[in-house]
């Protein structure tokens, strides 16, 4: 992909600095929860992870990568954001002595987003409990949002929101969770309940304008966990979701002046073999017209699964073109994690 600059890495370049950036408060205290919160956050362990630089995803999110993971059972399988172990040749927990314990990816679902990976051994920390109802979860709900590093890596918040969410990236969440204030380290951290300390939901990215204020108010978006149940034993089994897969672009487009605008390409992906080029205009899908990114999702998904013929019209300068994409699967496209 070329020029891509995207919100779901594990740094954001001209939004926040490549040093460190200071951790803000309130920091959560006992007082503050329901629960005891040093083993809960406990289960939030340090991730590191390594990627080929020949791999597709390195030159946008990097070959090293940094981020946590949520312990979920007592086993040593963690549930963490995709985005940090996709295509990863080598995975690192942080373990309770402080050493690195080696550890393998399970399963990586790009419709949600989520990853699980196990430590070859176990981490001798209690596992957070999943939340198993999500209704609840509405805007002013308190909620604590860690990443490893304990209390002094955490930080009292609120939901912001709850709402349909759609990336750049053929990507879309139906209810999203919305936090504030901005935590700097959120990939992969946890999003917990600061009355029973259930985990809500897994960090994804830095988003600018939460809870409708307009790009004032920074905050974070969380992928909700009630979307893992339904995929959860096919990641522990095969990998991946056994679902047909949605066909897939290999194109970013982003909502800019009204319109839909190319923004990137995946190369060799199949827009990029269909010829539409970075910035085209897509004006209709399957003849229908299109102005919004969830408007352009739903009627791409809705022609069939991957592999089906998706009919653009797209505006290139002063002419309008019909171009028809052979869709695939984005699994095809990445190298695949070395199962153990």
């Amino acid at each position: 992909m070329s020029g891509v600059k995207k919100a779901n890495g594990h740094r954001l370049d001209g939004i926040l600095p490549i040093a460190e950036p200071p951790m803000p408060g309130p920091h959560p205290m006992e007082d503050d929860v329901g629960f005891d919160l040093d083993a809960v956050l406990a289960a939030v362990r340090p991730l590191r992870s390594s990627i080929p630089a020949d791999c597709h995803s390195a030159a946008t999110l990097g070959t090293e990568r940094e981020g946590s993971a949520v312990l979920i059972d007592e086993s040593g399988l963690l549930l963490t954001i995709g985005y940090l172990i996709v295509e990863a040749s080598d995975v690192t927990i942080g373990g309770t002595d402080g050493h690195p314990m080696v550890a393998h990816a399970v399963g990586y679902d790009h419709e949600t987003g989520f990853g699980l990976i196990r430590t070859i051994e176990p981490l001798n920390v209690q596992p957070l409990k999943i939340a198993r109802n999500l209704d609840r979860i509405e805007q002013d709900t308190p909620v604590v949002v860690a990443s490893h590093g304990g209390a002094a890596q955490s930080l009292l918040g609120n939901v912001a929101e709850r709402r349909l969410f759609a990336g750049s990236w053929e990507y879309m969440l139906e209810s999203a969770i919305f936090t504030h204030p901005l935590h700097p380290r959120w990939s992969g951290g946890a999003l917990i309940d600061r009355t029973d300390g259930t985990l809500l939901g897994i960090g994804s990215l830095f988003v600018q304008g939460v809870g409708g204020s307009g790009g004032e108010v920074q905050g974070n978006m969380f992928v909700p966990i009630d979307t893992l149940a339904p995929i959860y034993e096919d990641l522990v089994k095969v990998g991946r979701s056994t679902k047909t897969p949605r066909p897939w672009l290999g194109m970013h487009t982003t909502e800019a002046l009204g319109h839909l605008v190319v923004a990137g390409m995946f190369d060799g992906g199949p827009a990029d073999s269909a010829g539409i080029r970075v910035g085209d205009l897509v004006d209709r899908v399957e003849d229908a017209k299109v102005g919004s990114l969830e408007d352009m999702y739903r009627k791409m998904w809705s022609v069939g699964g991957a592999g089906a013929d998706v009919k653009f019209g797209v505006i290139r300068g002063s002419r309008g073109l019909d171009i028809f994409v052979r869709s695939g699967d984005r699994r095809d496209f990445y190298t695949q994690p070395r199962r153990h």
